[in-house]
């Protein structure tokens, strides 16, 4: 399985085939209380240099923020996280999600997910977890939680036994862990939400989170 993601505007557009891994080097992890700061702080991200934007399911919001973000952002690839179940994932395609990211995995979520079409993340810990998914054809994968599971020590030791599988490392990550992880070969993105601070969203401070978003654009190695 490829996490591919179809164009998005011919400005902002991954090209054919790509790779969620592959649009930015910084995913945000965005957890939105209030559906109406969505578009904002969605176009700020994107103005940023930040497209791909995963809007965690752990608010009664979340879901009409994906929808929001989905109809009104065009330059956004928006997807959902903290997927742990079918009924969710149900909820999130029908909400115009364009990809789905879980913090770990079953049989069930796994081939809920692979039904509905979209590009996914399933979340992975461990050595056996990774392997398990390499055997049912998943080579993309969410790394979490990264600082609490190894850190770049982990995933480093991954790459030489298990070099086809690749990662986006969430959990703890900072402007300064993150250049340490992306420099690692079998890491294509980190997510973080350090370029959504709390006191600028409830702020509406949208300047300053474009400008946190270009930093963390700019951490590529």
């Amino acid at each position: 399985m490829t996490s591919s993601v179809p164009p998005v505007t011919p400005s902002a557009a991954p090209g054919p085939g790509a790779s969620v891994l592959d649009l930015a080097p910084v995913v945000p992890v965005v957890v939105l209380h209030d559906a109406a700061d969505a578009v904002p702080l969605a176009r700020a991200l994107v103005a940023g240099g930040l497209p791909a934007i995963e809007v965690t399911l752990r608010t009664p919001a979340a879901l009409e923020s994906i929808r929001a973000v989905a109809a009104e952002v065009p330059g956004a690839v928006v997807g959902a996280g903290t997927v742990i179940s079918p009924e969710r994932v149900r909820e999130t395609v029908a909400a115009g999600a364009r990809f789905l990211v879980s913090p770990g995995w079953t049989d069930t979520l796994l081939e809920s997910m692979k039904a509905s079409g979209l590009p996914f993340l399933p979340g992975v810990s461990t050595t056996s977890e990774v392997v398990a998914l390499l055997e049912r054809g998943v080579r993309e994968m969410k790394f979490f939680p990264a600082e609490a599971a190894g850190g770049t020590a982990y995933l480093k030791a991954l790459s030489a036994p298990l070099p086809q599988a690749r990662f986006c490392p969430t959990g703890g990550i900072s402007p300064a862990s993150a250049p340490s992880y992306l420099a690692l070969p079998n890491v294509g993105c980190v997510g973080g939400s350090w370029m959504v601070p709390g006191d600028a969203v409830a702020a509406k401070d949208w300047d300053r989170v474009a400008r946190l978003a270009a930093e963390a654009a700019a951490l590529a190695p």
